[in-house]
């Protein structure tokens, strides 16, 4: 797991950028065109024009997409067969001159559009279709509810040839309605890659017990590849080998493969190895048929030739060979079948050992900029690597946040100049890789802002700005009525900034020391958990305490209170606009149900400090000999935090289930077959710290409140027994009350 550094600085850096053309018009695509000539004027689009698809034919892609998506985002139906103002769609090449390789010229597409005839002439089929894309996405009403289109030309292709989107399917598995929805969307911005990293969502028929219950079958993984091949999207296979191989090496049939004993790396000296992960490799590109890619990975191999098995001493030198060695292997078996390889190039990788590499892989993320002079001689292409979302929980750092060190620039400004400007552009780059990570355990449909905006750049980069990116996302993926989504995108932001960091560390208590991250490199890093103290326990007769809360978590509580409000706006502002948006609705159902989730958590704060201030008044009615107030005040205290654990539950468990709309239960049993949930992953993956949805939970979990009220209770009955008086309403409160 890579992240791309968050640059802070005293103020945000705004792009320098006027609006686009088009923009300036009113007029919405994803991604900016390249060449845009306007005229003065727009056209009324309507049901009354005649659709003629040519040698296209009706059940061309780009035929059938078009029809849909304006019955689905404008409510019109072409005629077809009459007079009348033609829409033309044709693939004649070289129509577009573009000057470029021939994978990216057979992209070209050109649109034209005048009163009486709109034509999308493109270079190839995926050209047409992203022609089509192109002229729905352009489509607005004025105000008397008429559909609009400018007059003038458009000519576009794409800077980059391959444009990734990272799906990440570690801690969860899409159902495959999901996938081709987020394929569907991916074809809209004009994606044409996919790494979709399986693990163990694939079943793997050499070896079955590496795929979890219910992983996507042979067929299954087909059918998503062949959709995908449809819409002109390969969805490359993205194998974690040989470290990051908890998912097959935590089972005991390969503990023997473990380099030191531990599921995160696998020997490299023991030829059983190859073996297993050539098995991978062949198991998944017989279900991936058309697709000419695989990633092989070799993220963040620390400790290459490290087991005893190995002849060589353990040092840099071998340990970069030792990669060199597994990058070879590995391209000489998936080259005969059929596919180029994609692999991370970055440490234990030495400069002078890069000469050693095929020339014909490519590098994914080019670790250091010293490989590139080598890299350079041999022909090894390069894709500009960004990373969308990396340890924010809840929520990406789309947008950039306000903190004690001035403003952060968002991963959307990151990616913007990254693309245009970063070290691959010293090379001879062929694309872009846009990664979002699920070790975090985010939901996808967060990420389509920042998986939008590396299509954007990925075809035009550094064009638009990022706030017309930004701006333009809403108004597409949405749609126009859908009212202040920037400012609930911001909002969400603070939200889950403010979440992650108002709870105390502690050592983990389940899960030992870890191997680090692309930052960290050192066997034995110290991992922490999240929780929060319950507040103290009355102590003797007269019920001491010592609170502690209040001063401890003094600014938790002062951020608590702006937060609990905001999120207050926020869910107003999300429930408000289901009755607006067009389209995406289940996105605002996963954004409203983050709301909620989070906006306990500030109840909760406030709710600990509330309970430890009715227990210091119960301690000051004992010292005045007023056991009835002080039984009362321990009573308040006690069913407070019944409250607050109820409604956390409650609101953990709406998160789980809009979560699950789109995803199966994860960790879930199939067939009989349980899932192998391995608490020595030895990775920080906040989402491994249990096999279901739990860890969302866990923090607040961590506290434990059903001891901590068992305890009070049990404190109250004998104070009131030792006191004589009663005890009215304990535990009776609930949540509905």
């Amino acid at each position: 797991m890579r992240f791309l550094c968050v640059v802070y600085a005293s103020a945000v850096i705004l792009t320098a950028q006027p609006p686009t053309p088009l923009w300036l018009r009113g007029y919405s695509v994803i991604p900016t065109p390249r060449q845009v000539r306007l005229e003065p004027g727009d056209i009324h689009f309507d049901g009354a024009w005649v659709l003629d698809a040519g040698k296209p034919g009706a059940q061309h892609i780009a035929v059938r997409t078009l029809r849909k998506d304006l019955a689905e985002w404008h409510g019109v139906t072409l005629r077809t067969g009459a007079a009348g103002k033609t829409l033309r769609l044709e693939v004649t090449p070289g129509a577009v001159a573009t000057k470029a390789a021939p994978e990216i010229d057979r992209q070209a597409y050109r649109l034209r559009i005048s009163d009486s005839l709109i034509e999308v002439t493109a270079n190839g089929d995926p050209g047409l279709l992203y022609g089509v894309a192109t002229l729905v996405q352009l489509l607005k009403r004025d105000p008397a509810g008429r559909l609009l289109l400018p007059k003038g030309t458009i000519e576009d292709w794409p800077a980059y040839q391959l444009r990734f989107l990272h799906w990440d399917s570690k801690h969860h598995q899409d159902r495959l309605e999901t996938l081709k929805r987020y394929l569907d969307w991916a074809a809209r911005f004009k994606v044409n890659m996919i790494g979709f990293e399986l693990e163990d969502k694939f079943e793997y028929p050499s070896n079955p017990v590496i795929g979890a219950p219910g992983a996507f079958t042979a067929a299954e993984l087909q059918e998503i590849v062949n959709y995908g091949l449809e819409r002109y999207i390969q969805v490359v296979p993205q194998i974690q080998a040989p470290a990051h191989l908890a998912y097959a090496l935590k089972h005991p049939q390969f503990a023997h493969l473990r380099a030191d004993g531990n599921n995160y790396q696998s020997a490299l000296c023991d030829p059983r190895t190859y073996e297993l992960i050539f098995a991978m490799y062949d198991d998944v590109i017989r279900a991936t048929r058309g697709v000419e890619y695989l990633f092989a990975s070799t993220d963040e191999v620390y400790y290459a030739g490290i087991e005893s098995l190995c002849s060589r001493p353990y040092n840099p030198d071998n340990r970069s060979l030792a990669w060199v060695e597994f990058v070879r292997k590995a391209r000489d078996f998936v080259k005969p079948r059929g596919r180029r390889m994609l692999v991370w190039a970055e440490y234990p990788l030495l400069p002078e050992h890069v000469k050693l590499l095929p020339p014909d892989i490519i590098d994914g993320v080019i670790g250091e900029a010293e490989y590139l002079p080598d890299e350079n001689k041999l022909g090894i292409r390069q894709l500009a690597y960004v990373s969308m979302q990396g340890s924010e929980l809840l929520f990406p750092d789309h947008l950039g946040l306000e903190s004690e060190r001035g403003l952060t620039r968002g991963r959307l400004e990151s990616a913007s100049e990254y693309i245009a400007t970063g070290r691959h552009t010293q090379g001879n780059p062929i694309g872009v890789y846009g990664a979002a990570w699920d070790d975090s355990g985010l939901h996808s449909e967060t990420f389509w802002l920042g998986w939008s905006a590396v299509a954007q750049y990925g075809w035009k980069p550094g064009t638009p700005s990022v706030e017309q990116h930004v701006a333009e996302f809403m108004n597409v993926y949405y749609g126009p009525r859908a009212a202040g989504m920037v400012e609930i995108y911001r909002g969400l932001e603070r939200q889950a900034h403010t979440w992650q960091r108002s709870w105390d560390r502690m050592v983990s208590r389940v899960r030992g020391p870890g191997y680090g991250n692309s930052d960290g490199r050192g066997i034995g890093v110290t991992r922490y958990d999240m929780t929060l103290s319950a507040p103290p326990l009355p102590q003797g007769p007269d019920l001491k305490v010592q609170p502690s809360l209040a001063e401890k978590h003094a600014k938790f509580l002062a951020e608590a209170r702006p937060r609990m409000l905001e999120s207050d706006q926020l869910v107003h502002a999300l429930e408000g606009n289901f009755a607006r948006v067009d389209r995406n609705h289940y996105n605002l159902e996963v954004l409203l149900a983050l709301a909620r989730f989070m906006g306990h958590h500030w109840r909760l704060l406030e709710g600990l400090c509330g309970a430890e201030n009715a227990l210091v008044g119960a301690q000051a009615a004992a010292a005045k000999k007023n056991p009835r107030q002080a039984v009362g005040q321990m009573v308040a205290a006690h069913n407070s935090i019944e409250r607050l654990e109820q409604e956390g539950e409650q609101f953990f468990r709406e998160l789980e289930a809009v979560y699950e709309k789109s995803r199966f239960p994860k960790g879930r049993a199939v067939g009989g077959r349980k899932f192998v949930h391995a608490l020595d992953d030895t990775k920080d993956h906040w989402a491994d710290r249990t096999p279901d949805l739990g860890f969302l939970a866990a923090p607040e979990r961590s506290i434990g409140f059903g001891a901590w009220r068992k305890q009070l209770a049990g404190l109250i009955q004998a104070y009131a027994k030792a006191n004589n008086v009663p005890v009215r309403g304990l535990g009776a409160a609930r949540l509905e009350e």
